[in-house]
């Protein structure tokens, strides 16, 4: 429970840069002294610095939160958005997956589903990946074959990054990109964290002949500080909750297709 608290108050700090121990209190339901132990907390890991009445991400840290602590963050609807976007993958397709959380589900239920396992034992698809994780959860099975990029390692987020991964990825033909994000936005379209991040889900995006954003509803109408796509390079947003307006209307306008998850 208290794994879970941490996560969202690094989810919060990591899309806002601070927060108070009012907005933590409001946001997670929790008493002021146990908001003011989970920021002492977080302290303590040299995640945040504690300032009066709340904390903020160490400026010179460069700060990303773990992949891990990522995880927890709306993991049912991170499932449901996963499942959805493996529907749209066919028997031989080659599959550029960015890392997330979210692009970690959907490697898991690509590695599981049926309609991806030929009965004859033969190769049901491809992904092509700059991430670490996504590659180790798929690698071993039989009928998936996976191709890692080059590039230098993002510790926190297992990421490969930087010219290496985006020159081997600009020789790769994909059938569909499939794009976790931070956010996706009326006017800014799909955003990410970080620029090296943006750059490698622009070159997927570039080599791919169908690009497909997964983002659960949480990241409607929210940014991150790096863009990524217009929303014209988007063919399909899987989320698990229809957006609503501007969003909706955006979507529309740029002919999205939007697919939302059962459930959602």
């Amino acid at each position: 429970m208290r794994q879970q608290r941490l996560a969202r108050i690094l989810d919060l700090l990591s899309r806002d840069g601070h927060v108070t121990v009012a907005q933590v209190r409001e946001e997670l339901g929790t008493s002021d002294a146990t908001a003011r132990r989970d920021l002492d907390a977080l302290a303590q890991q040299r995640l945040v610095v504690r300032t009066h009445g709340g904390a903020s991400v160490l400026a010179s840290s460069g700060y990303e939160r773990p992949l891990a602590d990522k995880a927890s963050v709306h993991a049912e609807a991170k499932e449901a958005v996963a499942r959805a976007a493996v529907g749209l993958v066919a028997v031989g397709d080659v599959v550029g997956l960015n890392g997330g959380t979210t692009t970690t589900e959907v490697a898991r239920e690509l590695a599981r589903a049926d309609h991806l396992a030929p009965a004859d034992g033969s190769r049901g698809f491809t992904i092509v990946t700059n991430a670490l994780n996504i590659a180790v959860e798929v690698a071993a099975r039989p009928h998936a074959r996976v191709v890692m990029s080059g590039g230098t390692v993002r510790p926190r987020s297992l990421e490969l990054s930087g010219p290496a991964a985006r020159r081997s990825l600009e020789e790769v033909v994909l059938d569909v990109a499939v794009l976790g994000v931070e956010g996706v936005d009326a006017r800014f379209g799909a955003t990410t964290a970080d620029a090296g991040e943006a750059d490698i889900g622009r070159t997927l995006a570039g080599a791919a002949r169908r690009v497909v954003v997964v983002a659960d509803a949480s990241k409607h109408g929210r940014t991150g500080p790096q863009r990524l796509l217009d929303l014209e390079r988007v063919d399909v947003l899987v989320t698990d909750r229809a957006p609503e307006h501007p969003l909706a209307r955006a979507l529309a306008d740029a002919g999205v297709r939007v697919v939302v998850a059962d459930g959602g």
